[in-house]
């Protein structure tokens, strides 16, 4: 499969989504900011200044809602608080439902020793009007979220337990049925961002692993796509027909220089489309 290099130089990579005229919109964890490269390859910081952005969800009132120390909405420079908790050492991926309520996962523990005892986060959903409410707790490490293309699976990459927390999603969003799926793939490394493709199958950063590893619903793995990369922090599809994958990292081993990269590939399915955010 062929791979193409958007763009390269920065730290950690992270959170990518596309809107519709195909910006890709992604983070840089380390250097603190937000940025959006438009199809041509132009490149524009939007947010400065911010750590540990790890997630993005483009709103549908323009801008986009980033994690970080809160959860925030940005719209032209300027942001608005959603959801600021005490003792969270920062909130990582977030992901909307289908009625535009954002997800949220917490992280507790301290991410400079993954070895170390965890204190366990959770789950929150962030709905229109300013309602939280926790969903869940016991994640160590909180990572990708994503939703299966019917709306009614709910899948949580939690890192450090080496594969994804499951829950079945009732009509009025109660959860329930928790499982854990996916950990023979990630015995080596852990598992980090993630999305869903249109067969409901799960793609799933690898760290440590060198590559995106697809699994089928129940968490069997079915194929994987090989990166020079032994920091691949996530993944997600964009482009015409939403056909195209876009594969963050934090490294690069075929250009050492060249440090935190953005590839685009192909992998011949089409993926589940990210719905808006409406908080």
């Amino acid at each position: 499969m062929d791979l193409e290099v958007l763009a390269w130089g920065y730290g950690l990579v992270e959170g990518p989504r596309t809107d519709p005229e195909n910006n890709l919109y992604f983070t840089d964890i380390f250097g603190g900011t937000v940025n959006r490269r438009a199809p041509d390859g132009t490149i524009e910081t939007l947010v400065s200044g911010r750590k540990m952005v790890g997630g993005l969800a483009l709103h549908a009132d323009g801008g986009f809602v980033m994690s970080g120390p809160s959860v925030e909405h940005w719209k032209d420079g300027e942001s608005r608080t959603l959801l600021a908790l005490e003792g969270v050492t920062s909130f990582n991926d977030i992901h909307p439902d289908s009625e535009g309520r954002v997800l949220a996962g917490a992280i507790r523990s301290d991410l400079e020793d993954l070895k170390a005892e965890k204190t366990p986060g959770e789950c929150y959903r962030i709905s229109a009007g300013g309602k939280v409410e926790e969903l869940y707790g016991g994640v160590e490490v909180s990572n990708g979220i994503g939703f299966s293309p019917d709306g009614r699976t709910l899948y949580h990459v939690d890192s450090t337990t080496k594969g994804l927390i499951v829950h079945d999603v009732a009509a009025d969003g109660a959860v329930s049925g928790r499982r854990h799926i996916g950990r023979a793939s990630f015995e080596r490394g852990i598992p980090d961002g993630m999305c869903v493709d249109t067969d409901g199958n799960l793609w799933v950063a690898h760290v440590g692993g060198r590559r995106v590893v697809k699994l089928s619903p129940g968490g069997d793995e079915l194929d994987e796509i090989r990166l020079p990369a032994k920091v691949i922090t996530s993944c997600a599809f964009g482009g015409p027909e939403m056909g195209d994958l876009y594969i963050v990292t934090s490294d690069n081993l075929d250009h050492p220089d060249r440090k935190g990269t953005i590839f685009r590939c192909r992998p011949g399915v089409a993926g589940h489309p990210t719905p808006l955010a409406r908080v």
